[in-house]
């Protein structure tokens, strides 16, 4: 019943087409009744859901339609005994408007297929293991759920017990499963392929990932592009000026002309069937429902038509440096010891102290000389001095691991003047650690890009766009990884209250920009963009102030989003321009009497179709990009230029 109720359009029209090739073939082997009857059946099953459609927007809104004109005219063709055209003229708009109905459909399937991803249960885990089957909605923060192999996990939340793979492709559009442990997020929606996991739930079900998508997509549905919402409000203003002319050719010709009076009212009929706005009202809705899905099914969400339509129009690109062009945590790159014989004991005092501080830091350090083997020293006492470092006696000295003036750094060695110049310059944040006072190694850490930021930092300037790093670091550091990607322009030191001022100054600059962020300070920035784009793994804040959400923090899917713009804007320009020269041309050849109502029909109603049909071509992928994209990511980067730096007080 489900399948009958989605697709009762397009059943109503391949009825009326059977009945229309009924009539047709039996046309002089019945009664002239008898032919009629099947053909005003076709024309009731094919335009029923049309003809209703078409009144009830008219009495909701108290503007006239192009159904009602389709309704006039093959009503106008039968009054003159043709049944068959005026049979034609419903079922081609029928189909038309069963292609568009398709479209639509297309868009609510992706929205519907993750619906049936989504469980409606899950397996509660009480305080001695039992386990009981509840409702999503019932879970509360912290409960304990159990997600065994094979099943959709039911809610956000974090990893407590077990390591799987899990298969992220609803959230992220990524097909390749990705390993989960201990300590890690997990999100409703995704399965779990692997192994069984215990999962405390960090959500409720309503604010989980899986349902901002469904609820994203579902909105963009009620934003139509802004040209889609001009059409829409031309409509009205459109058929009634063809009724006028319907009227006027009435009456008109018979006059001046001197054609009979069937002649009059059968050019009238013509001219209101191929006056009909029906390939240019199908111009821009499917074309750009079938671009949402497209993003969609790459990961890139879409909150509107007109924030699709607006991708286009910007000429610069701000991008937040943290958690956007950079992977959001402190990396070890440098590890400076100028004595290799106390290596081993100078690295796993380090290794012991970060192991045992909290300092923002300490993971990145402890993590980086776990990589180096390094042992923990359990016997050492870690002594944490808040805003400066961390101490600790071992072997008859004191070590210390921080900011320059808590460990000493003013008695310096050569290996320090060498080094940590170098790294400071490099943008890098630099840890010393002391032996009684003495620098005996260098840590030098830094937020390292991200491995795609380079490749689309090249596609947006390809496409003639320019690229700012709007950041709140210190210009050294921002300069080092804009020269590293390749960024146009970098702003630095800009605190987050004055990223909007910012945003507003790159508006006047350029006329519309598009911002890329991810974090809280990011979302009054986003809300000030011509177009605010969210890294899909930032925060809740973010992603409800974006127009756009990239699910899958990949920075890629932005010149795919921005081509897709492009492709959409040309597909638009092209229907919008054959619809109205095919009007034009039809309307001309009835005025000098050479067309007839059945290729009026098909040159009107068929121009609706290949329209549609044209819009439809937005499904594909763009392989052409994928290509481009490709050949670009394995060419060898490039130390760019900066052209301008502009540090905001």
């Amino acid at each position: 019943m489900q399948k009958i109720r989605e697709n009762g359009a397009l059943i109503a029209t391949v009825v009326s087409g059977v009945l229309i090739l009924l009539g047709w073939q039996l046309d002089g082997k019945i009664s002239g009744v008898s032919s009629a009857i099947i053909f005003i059946t076709a024309f009731i099953i094919g335009g029923f859901d049309q003809a209703k459609s078409g009144i009830k927007d008219t009495l909701k809104t108290h503007k006239l339609n192009v159904e009602l004109l389709m309704v006039l005219a093959a009503t106008g063709a039968s009054i003159i005994g043709y049944w068959f055209e005026g049979a034609i003229l419903i079922f081609i708009f029928s189909l038309s408007g069963s292609l568009e109905t398709y479209t639509t459909n297309k868009s609510r399937r992706e929205i519907t297929k993750l619906m049936a991803l989504k469980p409606e249960t899950a397996f509660l885990q009480g305080e001695k293991g039992e386990l009981t089957e509840v409702s999503v909605s019932d879970l509360k923060i912290g409960d304990l759920i159990l997600v065994r192999p094979g099943e959709s996990v039911p809610i956000d939340g974090q990893i407590k017990n077990g390591i799987t793979t899990i298969n992220e492709a609803t959230i992220n559009g990524e097909s390749m499963p990705k390993e989960k442990k201990q300590g890690e997020d997990v999100f409703g929606g995704t399965v779990n392929l692997t192994g069984a996991i215990t999962v405390s739930v960090s959500k409720k079900e309503e604010d989980t990932v899986f349902s901002q998508i469904i609820r994203m997509v579902q909105e963009a549905e009620n934003k139509p592009s802004e040209t889609a919402a001009f059409i829409e409000r031309f409509e009205d203003k459109y058929v009634k000026a063809v009724l006028i002319l319907v009227a006027i050719m009435l009456f008109l010709p018979h006059f001046a002309l001197g054609w009979t009076w069937m002649e009059t009212f059968y050019r009238a009929m013509v001219l209101l069937t191929v006056a009909s706005p029906c390939a240019l009202v199908a111009s821009v809705t499917p074309a750009t429902l079938a671009a949402i899905s497209n993003g969609a099914r790459h990961g890139i969400l879409f909150k509107g038509g007109i924030h699709l339509e607006h991708l286009k129009a910007v000429h610069a690109v701000a991008f937040d440096k943290t958690g956007t062009l950079t992977k959001g945590t402190p990396t070890v790159t440098d590890f400076i010891l100028p004595d290799e014989k106390e290596a081993e004991d100078i690295q796993n005092v380090v290794y012991t102290l970060e192991k045992n501080s909290a300092h923002p830091l300490a993971k990145a350090i402890s993590d980086a000389l776990d990589l180096r083997f390094a042992t923990y020293l359990p016997e050492l006492v870690t002594e944490d001095v808040p805003g400066f470092g961390v101490q600790t006696n071992y072997n008859g000295h004191v070590f210390k691991v921080g900011k320059p003036d808590f460990i000493g750094a003013e008695n310096t060695t050569s290996f320090q003047d060498e080094y940590a110049e170098d790294l400071a310059k490099e943008g890098k944040t630099i840890v010393y650690v002391s032996r009684d006072d003495r620098v005996v190694a260098l840590l030098g850490l830094i937020d390292l890009e991200r491995e795609e930021a380079w490749t689309t930092i090249s596609a947006l300037q390809s496409s003639g766009l320019k690229t700012i790093m709007v950041t709140g670091d210190n210009e050294a550091t921002a300069l080092a990884i804009g020269e590293k990607i390749g960024i146009d322009y970098v702003i630095a030191g800009c605190l987050p209250e004055n990223k909007v001022a910012v945003m507003e100054d790159l508006n006047t600059v350029y006329g519309s920009v598009c911002m890329v962020g991810d974090g809280i300070n990011d979302a009054p920035a986003l809300a000030h963009a011509t177009v605010g784009v969210a890294m899909g793994e930032g925060t809740d804040i973010a992603m409800e102030a974006a127009d756009i959400v990239l699910m899958k923090n990949d920075l890629e899917k932005l010149a795919y989003a921005r081509k897709l713009s492009v492709r959409l804007s040309r597909v638009v320009k092209q229907n919008i321009v054959f619809s109205i020269a095919v009007i034009c041309c039809l309307v001309l050849l009835n005025v000098f009497q050479t067309i007839n109502l059945p290729f009026g029909v098909i040159g009107h109603e068929g121009s609706t179709i290949l329209v549609i049909l044209n819009g439809l071509r937005l499904l594909i992928p763009n392989r052409k990009w994928t290509k481009q994209n490709q050949s670009r990511s394995n060419k060898k980067a490039r130390k760019p230029q900066i052209y301008a730096i502009k540090e905001v007080l």
